[in-house]
Parts: structure tokens; C-alpha cells; sequence
């Protein structure tokens, strides 16, 4: 019985993780609420679960919850701006277009202005089609209370996210125009691919140094490009990557991990720039992290 839990487990840890981090946007708090299930799941009597895929939702769910209500603090005590844990991704979540704008830095973003509640509801029903059933029973509701809460949750997310989701070849088209503008210290080519309300957030999570307040606007927003990188001592270099399902920049500096730069694309113009320098939230860029929504 022991090994066949495991092998169950095995079989949906990945389903698994993608829940959990789309709900916290950390995958070291990810991993731990996976470690948490898992100890649940093997005191189970695995001949009283009808549906074992839907029953592990639902525990991962309500340690994730649980989880996020205690990073709530620490967010609270965290030093300048915080951003989603960057992951690099394989080729296959690019390839789902739900699975990669639900897992975007531009969205993860907007689901931290979620409560713990609506946060898991809009993830359980829109990035992974749980029934309101099923819903319910994760997050100790009623089901009409959770088609409520669903529907309020949507329509705040809505408000946020992007008008229309860039493609691929757009994204990338706006990243290497703007990967161009920086390594040439162009001015007017970092100012003709930023959109004139484009926010840059950087987080450094008091460790490296990083916009200590969202910086808004074109303008600022190349001047400090420009005026940074002719600060920066020793050679900086940006390669294309993956992250997240979506195209992005690795930022080295004398060959090292620096940080990851997302953007969020909108009318082939960037909206918003996210630079994560923390390196505790870097754990997870140089080997490929799988998210599935099977």
C-alpha cells in the first residue's frame, strides 16, 4: 500500500506544485506545502479515496492556504517590493498558453492583490477547471459561496491583467529590442519599446540592491537604465531564457547569476519590467522546473 501511494503521489507531484506555487508564487514554500501533503497523504486509507487526483488538490490546497496566510508577514517585514520566485521552465509550458499566463510574473503579480480565498478559488477554477464542488470542499465553503467568490475574484483580475496576452514572437520581439537599447546604452531605443505607463519593480529583498519603490514611466524608466548600467562595475550580459512559460532575460555579471528580468508585453509595447536580484529567489533558474495543469 505504501508503494502504490508513493506511486500516486509520484504521478501528480508536478499537478501538485504547479497548485501550490500559483497560490503562494514561491516554489521553495511550494516545495514545502508538497512535503506537508505527502505526510497526510501516506497516513491515508487509500481504499476510502474515490478520487485520489481531486483528494490531493484538495489537501495541497488547504496547506497552501494555510501557508499563505503566514507569509503574509513576512511579506509585511519584507524590504522593498516583493516578486513572484522566478522558475525556468521547459519547453512544453510555453507551448500551453493558459498554463504560461497563469504562471507570468505580470499575473502572478496580480493575484497578490487577491485574499487567501480568492486567490485559491481563481487558481483552482481558471488555471486548473476544478468544479465548484470540488472547490468548496478545499477551501471550507459552500459551493454557491465559492461561485461568489469566483465570480468577484475574475472580475478583479480581469481589471489587472493585460488587455490581450502578447504571443511568444511579440514578447520576444519587445525583449530583444529592449536587450538591444541596453547593451547599446540607447536612449531612444529604450524609450520607442517602452510603453509611456510602464512600470519597472525590482526586488532585492534587502540583500542586493534594487528599486526600493516601483519606478512608472518611460522616461524614468530608460534614464535609470541607462545611468545604472554606466555604474555598474565589472561586465553585465543579458541571454534570452525561458521563464515561467514566457520569454525573459538571465542578467549575469562577471559570468554570475545577477538576477531574471520579466516583462509584460501589451500592444507590442513593455508595460512592465520585473527584475528579481534576490538570491534566495534565484534557486530555481539554472535547472528547469515542471508545471503541468494534468
Amino acid at each position: 500500500m505504501s508503494d502504490h501511494a508513493t506511486e500516486v503521489f509520484v504521478a501528480y507531484r508536478n499537478l501538485l506544485f504547479t497548485v501550490a506555487y500559483e497560490m503562494l508564487g514561491s516554489a521553495a514554500d511550494a516545495e514545502d506545502v508538497l512535503q506537508e501533503t505527502w505526510l497526510r497523504w501516506v497516513k491515508v486509507d487509500l481504499g476510502q479515496v474515490r478520487d485520489q487526483r481531486a483528494y490531493l488538490v484538495r489537501v495541497t490546497t488547504r496547506q497552501a492556504l494555510n501557508r499563505l496566510r503566514t507569509m503574509k508577514r513576512r511579506k509585511e517585514a519584507y524590504v522593498g517590493p516583493w516578486l513572484p520566485e522566478p522558475l525556468l521552465t521547459a519547453p512544453d509550458v510555453a507551448e500551453d498558453a493558459e498554463l504560461a499566463e497563469s504562471v507570468s510574473m505580470a499575473l502572478m503579480l496580480v493575484l497578490e492583490t487577491l485574499s487567501p480565498t480568492e486567490r485559491a478559488v481563481f487558481v483552482l477554477r481558471e488555471a486548473f477547471d476544478v468544479g465548484y464542488e470540488e472547490i468548496a470542499a478545499a477551501v471550507g465553503k459552500s459551493p454557491a459561496a465559492v461561485r461568489q467568490i469566483a465570480h468577484r475574484a475574475r472580475r478583479h483580475v480581469d481589471a489587472r491583467r493585460p488587455r490581450q496576452v502578447a504571443s511568444p514572437s511579440q514578447t520576444r520581439a519587445a525583449l530583444e529590442s529592449f536587450h538591444r537599447a541596453i547593451e547599446t546604452r540607447d536612449l531612444q531605443g529604450l524609450l520607442d519599446v517602452l510603453a509611456p505607463e510602464v512600470v519597472l519593480i525590482g526586488d532585492g529583498g534587502g540583500v542586493k540592491q534594487a528599486v526600493q519603490r516601483p519606478v512608472t514611466g518611460a522616461e524614468k524608466v530608460a534614464r535609470m537604465f541607462v545611468g545604472g548600467l554606466g555604474k555598474v562595475e565589472g561586465t553585465l550580459t543579458g541571454e534570452p531564457t525561458v521563464i515561467n512559460g514566457n520569454p525573459a532575460l538571465l542578467v549575469r555579471l562577471d559570468g554570475e547569476i545577477d538576477g531574471i528580468m520579466a516583462i509584460r508585453v501589451e500592444d507590442a509595447l513593455i508595460t512592465g519590467i520585473y527584475y528579481v536580484r534576490n538570491p534566495q529567489k534565484l534557486t530555481h533558474v539554472a535547472s528547469e522546473t515542471p508545471l503541468t495543469r494534468q
